[in-house]
């Protein structure tokens, strides 16, 4: 555990890339194995479940810290994380344990399976065995709250070169439902088939956002099509059945079962990227439309009948068994229009058609055009790319239409967390309805660092009322709120519910009086939702 906070506290303590990769390769060099598979899963987001409630926790920290519970939860509006905050406030360790990482994992688990008292008793002699650093993690790991700043693509890069291994490797290699307790470190990263699952999907190639079509340079090199408004999905044909993966690495086949019929149409050894799509007729529905189905395990009939999907695909990544990545788009690209072109309507799957141009005025007039297709804007592939791993810039671009915008004003501020657990990040926005202010939708990115401490300020000096972590303020700051999609919601006092809101700029230009009202957006509901 000591070498895991330390590796920690190498990552939190920089924002250079290379430094960082740096301290994760020498990290999976040196640790045990059990350690380092952990490792990897913990910062691919396969994290342990929860084991105990934050309200227990509490408890339990403020008790043998000999705090009252008031004083508890200022000390944590102040330090804004519960695991540090009971980290700072507990006595200090009175016993040292050099146990590894992969232990305090298992003890996890066996803490779950025990009644309340005796797995009080267990968290208390864990806090007790372990300096502030260590127990501030297994304290993480207990709320199942655990995150780290580090990204695939780092992770991948420290793996391959501590494994010495190709990157493409290495990532691949990652994909897939596997944890620690189904697999090794050496099945995993060093010994094994890279793709010894048949249902393990290929890593996503991800697109940069263009802002300029002109840099591109001669429009021959490119093809483009619909930036489709669904979920990312991979569907994988192997071995007479069906897989289907979202780009969070989930396996979403029992979500879907529309897809399943792929396998009549298509033979084995096919795999597929493209967009799932609710589908109605000849066009997509919205994305509203969609909605209701993500996070379902299980989709009742009458979803399945208003709101029946297909994969509109874009790239073939697998066929006949053989991996066809390496070879340019524009082949993947003919050998899927071989693949696709005939299907009966019936069919669950879609070709994504291409949208011609011959200049770069063409592009942008088929850019305007696309929200009415049912489409966030355009995608453009340069026609000798391979298909790669991760974002990478160059050959993939994705030129999105611009959001949609409301002027709000703020009422409500709240702390984040993390190294921004001592600024206001979290806000809430209101417009006006005749004379009062209807609250329609929360931000949090969008503004500089420098932005999020002028406006923390603020908030300190305007607090008008603190609701626990969150403080009323006085209505002044205006902003401008983009989003992608709005849609009707009874649950919101507004009647709508915004897709993907941010701040796209503080308007200090612009008084309270001069802020967008509830009438502005049901016109925007009535002409996008």
């Amino acid at each position: 555990m000591k070498d895991f906070a330390a590796l920690y506290a190498r990552l939190d303590q920089t924002t250079k890339t290379n430094a960082k990769v740096a301290a994760l390769a020498d990290y999976f060099r040196a640790a045990p194995d059990a350690d380092k598979l952990w490792t990897v899963a913990l910062f691919s987001g396969r994290r342990p479940r929860r084991t105990i409630t934050a309200t227990s926790l509490r408890d339990w920290a403020a008790e043998r810290a000999g705090l009252p519970l008031w004083l508890f939860e200022e000390s944590h509006g102040v330090v804004g994380d519960l695991s540090e905050t009971i980290s700072l406030i507990l006595p200090p360790a009175t016993r040292e344990s050099d146990q590894p990482l992969a232990h305090w994992i298992a003890r996890l688990r066996e803490l779950s399976a025990l009644p309340e008292p005796e797995r009080r008793q267990g968290i208390l002699d864990a806090w007790d065995s372990l300096p502030g650093p260590e127990r501030f993690l297994f304290t993480k790991l207990l709320t199942g709250s655990f995150r780290v700043g580090v990204s695939q693509t780092l992770m991948t890069k420290a793996l391959a070169q501590a494994t010495q291994q190709p990157e493409s490797e290495v990532t691949h290699r990652l994909m897939g439902d596997w944890s620690p307790e189904t697999t090794t470190w050496d099945r995993l990263l060093l010994h094994g088939e890279a793709r010894d699952d048949t249902a393990r999907p290929y890593p996503f190639y991800l697109a940069y956002q263009l802002d300029d079509p002109a840099d591109l340079g001669n429009p021959q090199d490119w093809f483009a099509e619909m930036k489709w408004d669904g979920i990312r999905g991979q569907l994988i044909l192997r071995e007479g059945r069906h897989h289907l993966w979202s780009r969070g690495e989930d396996l979403i086949t029992d979500r879907f079962p529309e897809l399943a019929r792929a396998i009549d149409w298509l033979p084995p050894g096919t795999v597929l990227d493209g967009e799932i799509l609710a589908w109605q007729g000849d066009r997509p529905l919205t994305f509203n439309a969609l909605q209701p189905r993500i996070g379902r395990k299980t989709v009742p009939k009458a979803l399945l009948s208003t709101a029946p999907v297909v994969l509109m695909a874009y790239d073939l990544l697998e066929q006949d068994g053989h991996d066809i990545r390496p070879a340019p788009f524009a082949d993947r690209r003919a050998r899927l229009e071989s693949l696709l072109t005939g299907l009966p309507p019936e069919a669950p799957l879609r070709l994504s058609p291409p949208v011609p141009f011959a200049t770069l005025d063409d592009l942008r007039e088929a850019r305007l055009r696309a929200r009415e297709d049912g489409a966030e804007g355009l995608m453009l592939k340069r026609l000798a790319s391979p298909y790669g791993n991760g974002r990478r810039k160059g050959d993939w671009w994705k030129w999105k239409v611009d959001p949609l915008t409301i002027d709000a004003v703020m009422i409500y501020a709240q702390a984040g967390s993390g190294r921004r657990a001592n600024l206001f990040t979290d806000f809430t926005f209101a417009v006006k309805d005749g004379n009062q202010l209807v609250p329609f939708t929360k931000a949090y990115s969008g503004l500089t660092d420098a932005e999020f401490r002028k406006i923390t300020a603020w908030v300190n000096k305007h607090t008008v009322q603190k609701f626990g972590p969150v403080r009323q303020v006085e209505p002044q700051q205006v902003f401008e709120i983009g989003f992608e999609g709005i849609q009707a919601s009874p649950r919101h006092k507004s009647g709508v519910a915004l897709r993907f809101p941010r701040m796209l700029r503080w308007r200090h230009d612009k008084p309270v009086d001069e802020i967008d009202s509830l009438d502005t957006l049901k016109a925007l509901l009535a002409a996008h939702g």
